[in-house]
């Protein structure tokens, strides 16, 4: 028997109606689907089927020393016990295996792993695919290849360095914070820089001072109109400002008018930073467009979406595919435009693997078939991938210098001549800004002239999609654990909001470790680790060396840690004591805090009992995060609860929550 091993059972089914050509039989093994076809059977599994972690000896947090785990044992264990046994017993029947798992360092582990637990020595292959389609699946299985051992070691070496590091140091803060079972805090070698690159975002916007200034905009006509603005732009001093005004006329002359064209060049082929990117700028989040994502392609609808690679392979009928989405209503317009090109010549970016192409459309698919959301993704890939072949987009850039008095007014006008590759991809295009017709030395009527009072801004804070791209820049994460990463920090309840903005334990954490351990804070050692990586997928280092290279860094890091334990600990509890307080107290201005009954339950309490029995209710699960917005009639700060699986909930200010509460009582 042929025993063939996927990563997921929706994988499993698909390939093997392809393999099978509809004639596949499902059947179920103690709960467990198995699909047979002649002298097959293909199991999918369950992403991985083993975790790693330390004995349990370990586990006893007041025995057990958090830097002790550096050197820990560390051991399997089976998470997926009926897939497991299943597996287990297929493999006896077996006279050949192949791993078909997702071709990836993640995907190349789970399948070791599963073969691992088999402990067959039958023959065994592996075949590696970029799309779920009849014709690549067929070619994949015609050309069976060996497993990488470099790849999943890789893969294996993330899972020990990142239990290492997140554990001792998750163990240290949380101890010495006293912050222990669900409200523990989080530290981890890419969390930790990936906080502190959003608290340090945030002390900047909060150390900004605004600073007034005045512009001077002029509304000329010529029988069409057009606003010009002073060349200096921005007037510190009003009084400057006002004495130019004085001295304006009510007329003015075009002292310098330039038009030119300008070529803006078609995007790059989707990898997925880029494509996390794109899909947040249409209000999706990168774990929801990427778990989206994952599913169309197991639907056989598009590439792999797991990819560093901007540039697509000679060997992708890049024609055939724009053939087939020709054929589809939804883009047949777009196709054909195409297709009468003699030449389709994609643009290429910087980054070319050879592991998986660029995410494009494998399969024309009718917006019928999907799903809302679904439909967006397939859509935005599709048009992505036309865009590529398009022509540049044309704009004709316009620049006038207007004399009014004397003094200088510029405007800018920006007409879309040729839509080129934008009317493919009509995302994010700039706005035109239409100038009436213009010449040189032309007498201008002032119709008005306004003087405009701004202010500085702060930094933006950086949207999630934006996030995303600023860790690869740093080399945090990889392609495959930089939505994943970032997840985990708003399910921790360190961040909240889009854009990102951190808790405020997220900024008591981050402060206390830039103050004693700055270097957990920063991108280098995890940059370097995974560059070490990179190396253990191509052969040049050892998973041993790296794996010793990452604890010998964290040794230097407890040399710290112990060394400062008293400060740190002493930082943070000030500092997480104060993050309970929600405001001051309405009756006696007291500090109003978090507080626990004597039955567990959790209330708002003010500091000043038994003098001031003042309180507010709160909801008896999930985790509260205190915000830094502040209600604007009782000054309190709004709160926001998190619970596991759900969407977060914006209780809002507590007073005038439980105001409401009691209202809906009344009625």
């Amino acid at each position: 028997m042929h025993l063939i091993i996927t990563e997921k059972n929706n994988t499993a089914k698909r390939i093997a109606q392809i393999l099978s050509k509809g004639s596949v039989e499902q059947k179920k093994i103690d709960g467990v689907n198995i699909y047979e076809y002649d002298d097959s059977t293909i199991v999918g599994l369950s992403g991985h089927i083993v975790t790693i972690d330390f004995p349990d000896r370990y586990n006893n947090w007041s025995e057990v020393e958090p830097h002790e785990l550096i050197e820990a044992e560390i051991i399997s264990i089976p998470v997926q016990k009926k897939i497991v046994n299943v597996l287990k017993k297929l493999a006896k029947k077996a006279d050949r295996i192949t791993i078909a798992t997702d071709y990836d360092r993640e995907g190349e582990l789970i399948g070791v792993e599963a073969l691992r637990l088999t402990l067959s020595t039958v023959p065994v292959d592996r075949v590696r695919y970029s799309a779920i389609t009849p014709s690549e699946i067929a070619n994949a299985f015609l050309n069976p290849s060996n497993i990488d051992l470099n790849l999943a070691s890789a893969g294996e070496a993330r899972q020990k360095i990142d239990l290492v590091w997140g554990a001792a140091l998750t163990r240290f803060i949380s101890l010495s914070s006293r912050r222990l079972g669900k409200n523990f805090l989080s530290v981890g070698r890419v969390q930790s820089p990936l906080l502190a690159l959003l608290v340090n975002r945030e002390k900047e916007i909060e150390a900004f001072k605004t600073t007034p200034y005045w512009e001077i905009h002029a509304l000329c006509r010529n029988g069409g109109e057009f606003t010009a603005k002073h060349e200096k732009g921005r007037f510190l001093e009003k009084g400057e400002a006002e004495s130019i005004i004085s001295r304006l006329g009510r007329e003015g002359i075009i002292s310098k008018l330039e038009q030119e064209e300008q070529i803006e060049n078609p995007p790059i082929p989707f990898n997925t930073t880029e494509f996390l990117r794109a899909s947040s700028a249409i209000g999706l989040s990168p774990a929801n467009a990427m778990r989206i994502a994952e599913g169309l392609y197991i639907d056989g609808w598009i590439s792999y979406p797991r990819t560093d690679n901007t540039v697509y392979p000679k060997s992708l009928d890049t024609r055939e595919i724009i053939r087939s989405l020709s054929k589809h209503d939804e883009f047949k317009e777009h196709a054909d435009a195409l297709l009468k090109k003699d030449v389709l010549k994609p643009t290429r970016g910087k980054k070319e693997t050879t592991d998986h192409p660029p995410i494009y459309p494998v399969t024309a698919a009718k917006k019928s078939a999907l799903g809302v959301d679904e439909w967006k993704i397939y859509e935005l890939v599709v048009r992505r991938f036309f865009a590529t072949f398009a022509d540049p987009a044309i704009w004709e850039n316009t620049k006038v210098s207007v004399d009014i008095g004397g003094e200088t007014f510029k405007a800018d006008g920006l007409r879309l001549l040729d839509a080129g590759w934008r009317w493919h991809y009509p995302y994010n295009t700039p706005k035109e800004t239409i100038l009436p017709s213009l010449r040189n030395d032309e007498q201008l009527d002032i119709v008005k002239v306004d003087l405009i009072e701004r202010e500085t801004k702060p930094p933006k804070r950086y949207g999630q999609g934006t996030l995303i791209k600023k860790m690869e820049d740093l080399g945090l994460g990889t392609k495959s654990t930089r939505h994943e990463m970032l997840s985990k920090l708003y399910a921790r309840g360190y961040v909240y909001g889009n854009p990102v903005r951190p808790t405020k334990t997220a900024m008591v954490v981050v402060d206390t470790l830039e103050r004693y351990a700055e270097i957990i804070t920063q991108p280098d050692m995890s940059r370097t680790l995974e560059e070490d990586m990179d190396g253990i997928a191509e052969g040049r280092i050892s998973e041993e060396a790296v794996v010793q290279e990452s604890k010998d860094m964290l040794n230097s890091v407890f040399g710290v840690l112990n060394e400062r334990r008293e400060h740190i600990s002493d930082s943070l509890r000030k500092g997480l004591r104060e993050e309970n307080i929600i405001g001051a107290c309405p009756e006696c201005s007291s500090d109003l805090t978090v507080r626990r009954s004597k039955r567990g339950g959790r209330f708002i309490g003010c500091t000043g009992y038994p003098d001031c029995t003042f309180t507010l209710p709160l909801p008896k699960s999930g985790r509260l995060i205190v915000t830094q917005n502040s209600c604007e009639i009782h000054g309190l700060h709004m709160v926001k609860i998190i619970s596991k699986g759900r969407r977060a909930w914006d209780l809002g200010c507590p007073y005038c929550n439980y105001i409401e509460w009691q209202k809906s009582k009344k009625e």
